[in-house]
């Protein structure tokens, strides 16, 4: 078996924004295996500033993977804990090469053209225009669920956002959730969340900044929006470490990155401790290629998972990779008609 990899960025059709700034390209990583004429692909989904793997060895890490690959996909995934995003790239390259269909790595009623899987429609921070444009794009899509990144604009225009929502569409008719990524300090959190609330909101992700665990547990108590965990479970790699913040916080739902948080292996870890705790949950992609998020897509229908699922359409770049993928009325679909794209 031969390994190699591959650096790849993606440019956005127009800058995204976050709380954290606004994006035009995202780098992103493909490991190849070969073995005799079969060839296996993993994309390694780094997100610079927020990846635990986000450091200068990056690349060099990726390269000692490639010199080791014949310590298997469970060897080098234990070795990679502090390389969340090359494990999810692993568990990929390695089910890929394993499959009589190297983009088929989870056959299923998805992949065969029969079920789609319900999402919500991403609405990105901006100007009140720009964001409202989008809000009525997604309406229009028909998707039943929507979700907006706030925390970057002035709050009050935020909330209008929210009210306008709520004079077209019933909380019976479109699921709203919202996405701070840690936007607010804990001295302010509890007050817009209540304010927020008046708009019938089905959850907030992460309102204030990972890492604080006892303000994280206080507002999960007193809130009256459901709260989502989002960043806050990157870098927690041991299960020990994992239940104990669970138990520490006590969320209502968690959001799982398979890139951001170990791959498949490593989001298991986590459904299996929710479940437990009777946590709801629902899986993101973290704005990979399509490559990625076909792999996540056909991974997340095995989960049977009823929520709408946060599965980006990959419609973000202007030099993404042609493939089956698409989204038609609020769900993702897979068009084993169309053939893939993929030229490195």
């Amino acid at each position: 078996m031969q390994a190699t990899y591959r650096k790849y960025i993606l440019n956005f059709k127009r800058p995204s924004g976050t709380s954290r700034g606004v994006l035009t390209t995202k780098e992103t990583w493909f490991l190849i295996l070969t073995e005799g004429n079969k060839k296996g692909i993993g994309e390694c989904g780094i997100l610079r500033s927020l990846s635990v793997d986000d450091r200068p060895d990056y690349e060099e890490k990726l390269k000692w993977v490639c010199e080791n690959i014949q310590l298997g996909r469970d060897m080098l995934w234990e070795s990679l804990q502090e390389f969340p995003s090359i494990q999810f790239g692993v568990e990929m390259a390695f089910r890929s090469l394993e499959a009589k269909d190297p983009f088929i790595l989870y056959p299923s009623r998805f992949t065969d053209g029969n079920a789609g899987i319900p999402i919500n429609g991403l609405v990105w921070m901006g100007e009140k225009a720009y964001m409202k444009e989008q809000i009525s794009e997604k309406l229009q899509q028909g998707f039943s669920c929507i979700k907006l990144k706030i925390g970057a604009i002035d709050f009050e225009a935020e909330l209008d956002l929210l009210k306008y929502i709520r004079s077209e569409f019933s909380s019976e008719e479109i699921e709203v959730r919202v996405d701070a990524n840690g936007a607010f300090s804990p001295a302010e959190a509890l007050e817009k969340l209540k304010r927020l609330s008046v708009y019938e909101i089905h959850s907030i992700e992460q309102p204030i900044k990972a890492g604080q665990w006892y303000h994280m547990r206080d507002l999960c108590k007193e809130s009256p929006i459901p709260v989502a965990l989002d960043e806050e479970l990157i870098g927690v790699t041991s299960i020990s470490r994992k239940h104990e913040l669970l138990q520490t916080i006590r969320p209502q739902y968690l959001i799982f990155k398979p890139s951001l948080i170990g791959g498949f292996k490593g989001t298991v870890e986590w459904i299996d401790l929710a479940e437990n705790m009777n946590t709801g949950w629902w899986v993101t992609s973290a704005l990979e290629s399509n490559v990625g998020l076909n792999a996540i897509s056909q991974w997340t229908y095995t989960l049977n998972s009823p929520m709408p699922q946060g599965l980006g359409t990959g419609g973000l770049y202007t030099n993404n990779f042609a493939c089956p993928l698409n989204v038609k009325s609020g769900t993702i679909n897979y068009d084993p008609t169309v053939n893939w794209e993929f030229n490195l």
